[in-house]
């Protein structure tokens, strides 16, 4: 009797986290096939020729930034809505605007930050920014959304 429970026992707990890591791999598939799909019509549309990197964006519109190369060898960033509209697409070439470097530089004058939780570049109604999400020192989440083109600032959301 005490073997069956400790079967049991046992069967329950692997099957439990069978079903938990199931969940999580599903709960990630939607990201991945967007920035796929995203990637693909990025090549497609003649935008990049390589493709290095991409991340969803979720600002007031969502976006799938696309890093790469174009056909000249320039880097580029290309914002594809999550529509995955073709003539919607915006795109910025890298030098033309602050690397994510001198963004955080900008962004440390702030002063009260305990954590950067991530920086993304993204597309919104300004153009290309940078999106710092931070916790400062009260535990508070905080975005900072500084432009690309010229490195002021353009939002801030603080204390959530």
């Amino acid at each position: 009797m005490k073997n069956w429970l400790i079967f049991i026992s046992v069967f329950m707990v692997s099957l439990s986290l069978v079903i938990s890591i199931l969940v999580l791999w599903k709960a990630e598939a939607p990201f991945s096939s967007i920035e796929e799909k995203a990637e693909q019509l990025a090549l497609d549309a003649k935008a990049l020729a390589i493709v290095t990197e991409s991340y969803t964006y979720n600002g007031k519109n969502s976006y799938v930034t696309v890093f790469g190369v174009d056909e000249y060898g320039d880097k580029k960033a290309v914002f594809v809505p999550t529509n995955l509209e073709e003539d919607s697409i915006q795109e910025v070439f890298l030098k033309d605007g602050i690397t994510e470097k001198q963004a955080l530089s900008v962004f440390k004058k702030e002063g009260n930050v305990q954590k950067v939780l991530h920086m993304k570049l993204g597309y919104e109604e300004a153009g290309a920014v940078w999106e710092i999400s931070y916790l400062n020192d009260q535990d508070k989440l905080n975005y900072v959304y500084i432009l690309f083109k010229d490195g002021d600032w353009w939002k801030r959301i603080k204390n959530l």
